[in-house]
């Protein structure tokens, strides 16, 4: 699902949530709805600051309150109201949710082992990374498709879901999806349209390099 190829410059913001407790425990989220730390809310509004910048004209965002809130953050400044999709929440892992990361590979160690080779896992007997794709590049493009020319929309989501969707929308197969490193928290990547479709021209920026702490490590 490579982008328009009419070089009509749009551009995608694919913008992580702010900080969670389980974040910081290490503690896979996936669909679970984890609410942000005070520490998550302050790292919203800081990049949000920053986004306002860019004059986005539209935002979509996960209907988990992690990624809804920080979502608020932005559409405060800029006035503009949020659409909340599901399509958009973190890969569903089953069995993997609300275990550590220490805990997930003491115990499903060759599943975990096979995931980060880049090999099909339904993790936790959860979603496969392609079927994640599946849900959410769509949402995206319908919401990039409505913009005008040279606009921009932020999608406001999770790590493992902005991960596949970028890999998704570039044309990559899905094997080299892990060579995309993580966002760290309130961190996002940007999608630029060129005539040849949607190029890869910032990821994993907004502020000094911290450490990524999320389902996609």
């Amino acid at each position: 699902m490579n982008g328009s190829s009419n070089g009509r410059g749009r551009r995608i913001i694919l913008w992580r949530h702010g900080q969670t407790a389980w974040n910081v425990e290490r503690r896979f989220q996936g669909t679970t709805d984890i609410e942000l730390t005070g520490t998550g809310v302050a790292q919203a509004r800081r990049a949000a600051r920053l986004l306002t910048a860019l004059e986005p004209q539209a935002i979509v965002a996960s209907d988990l309150r992690r990624a809804a809130d920080t979502a608020a953050e932005l559409a405060v400044l800029c006035g503009l109201e949020v659409t909340h999709d599901a399509g958009l929440r973190e890969t569903f892992a089953g069995s993997w949710q609300g275990l550590t990361h220490e805990e997930i590979v003491e115990r499903y160690g060759e599943q975990y082992a096979r995931w980060k080779r880049g090999e099909a896992v339904r993790r936790g007997g959860g979603e496969l990374e392609t079927e994640v794709a599946d849900r959410a590049a769509p949402v995206v493009m319908s919401h990039a498709d409505k913009l005008a020319d040279g606009g921009t929309l932020v999608v406001v989501s999770h790590g493992g879901t902005i991960r596949t969707t970028i890999g998704r929308l570039l044309g990559l197969d899905s094997h080299h999806w892990e060579a995309l490193g993580g966002l760290s928290n309130c961190c996002w990547s940007v999608l630029s349209e060129g005539v040849r479709g949607w190029r890869l021209t910032e990821h994993n920026a907004g502020t000094l390099p911290e450490p990524v702490l999320g389902d996609d490590t």
